[in-house]
């Protein structure tokens, strides 16, 4: 059983106890968690297949460190046996593809509202040193913030790439989704943030007509939107920060409640024969406060994640 190391008799690296399976990537499960030593509910990411490959990726992603109240990244990381997991905030209003799905297209201010942030949020992790490389509705999380104003989360570092690093893959390619990549991303070029800045146009599109592959409608969005998904980066905004000075001075109208982001994981309780069962705290409501995040210097995430590399490797391949 792909759990069979995360129920409450074997907790994960004796902390994490994994209540119920949220999601699923190309990289392994998103598992609802209960760490037994901070007595706080969390999100975990598994990763159980045995390639070297989708590993190193793994062990490079809990090195992304981006505290920014637009971001979900990795918090910490365990391993033990053939698994290795991350942790980061549990984000429980679903996805904007989740969204979608309800909605349908959304109107022109809500889609100006989330576009805003999600150029925050690329804005933190351009200056990070990160290219994201796969920017689409899956990957923005939304907080639960009922019919308020949504609180958008970009999340999944998974093929994330720094344009220094070394590829991870033997030939080149191209790395992303379909739908999202910018040209240079597609003909395999070396990671630019300027593909980011496409795939948010690109996001943007399909949010207003159903499709990223429409074209751009006419309204107060239009001339950020074509401006992003000029087919060469240079000629697109030079930055995130950029375009979002552009998005700020665009007129996309008066802002209108009505859309709801409703809280969208079941109540979730421990086995009543963990110990600490009795006193594990409730979930919180749903909030947008973001406490403060630890944040480790470049130098020392790298060496962790090499460190971790060489270990989880040498345990995977050992069995």
């Amino acid at each position: 059983m792909e759990a069979a190391c995360g129920h409450a008799d074997h907790p994960v690296a004796g902390r994490y106890v994994l209540v119920d399976r949220i999601g699923s990537g190309g990289m392994g499960t998103v598992w609802r968690a209960f760490d037994l030593r901070a007595q706080s509910w969390l999100a975990v990411k598994l990763l159980t297949q045995r390639n070297s490959s989708l590993l190193l990726r793994f062990v490079r992603e809990q090195g992304l460190r981006i505290p920014h109240p637009h971001v979900v990244a990795p918090t910490g990381w365990a391993a033990e046996d053939d698994l290795v997991v991350l942790t980061m905030d549990l984000v429980r209003g679903g996805s904007v593809q989740d969204l979608l799905g309800e909605q349908g297209t959304l109107p022109t201010p809500y889609v100006a509202l989330l576009l805003d942030q999600l150029l925050q949020a690329l804005s933190a992790v351009h200056a990070a040193g990160v290219v994201h490389r796969d920017v689409k509705p899956a990957n923005l999380l939304l907080e639960a913030t009922g019919r308020g104003r949504p609180h958008l989360r970009l999340a999944d570092f998974g093929v994330a790439a720094t344009r220094a690093e070394p590829r991870l893959t033997r030939h080149p390619g191209a790395v992303g989704t379909e739908g999202y990549m910018a040209p240079e991303q597609e003909a395999g070029d070396p990671p630019d943030p300027r593909a980011d800045l496409y795939a948010a146009g690109r996001v943007a599109v399909h949010l207003l007509t159903g499709s990223p592959d429409s074209a751009v409608p006419d309204d107060g969005l239009a001339p950020l939107l074509t401006h992003l998904l000029q087919p060469h980066p240079d000629q697109r905004p030079a930055s995130a920060a950029a375009a979002l000075v552009e998005l700020r001075s665009a007129d996309v109208g008066d802002w209108v409640d009505g859309i709801a982001v409703p809280d969208r994981l079941p109540p979730a309780t421990l086995p009543a024969s963990l110990p600490v069962a009795a006193a594990a705290p409730a979930l919180p409501p749903p909030t947008t406060d973001r406490g403060p995040t630890r944040v480790l210097a470049a130098a020392g995430c790298f060496t962790a994640a090499i460190a971790l590399c060489a270990a989880a490797l040498v345990r995977v391949l050992s069995q």
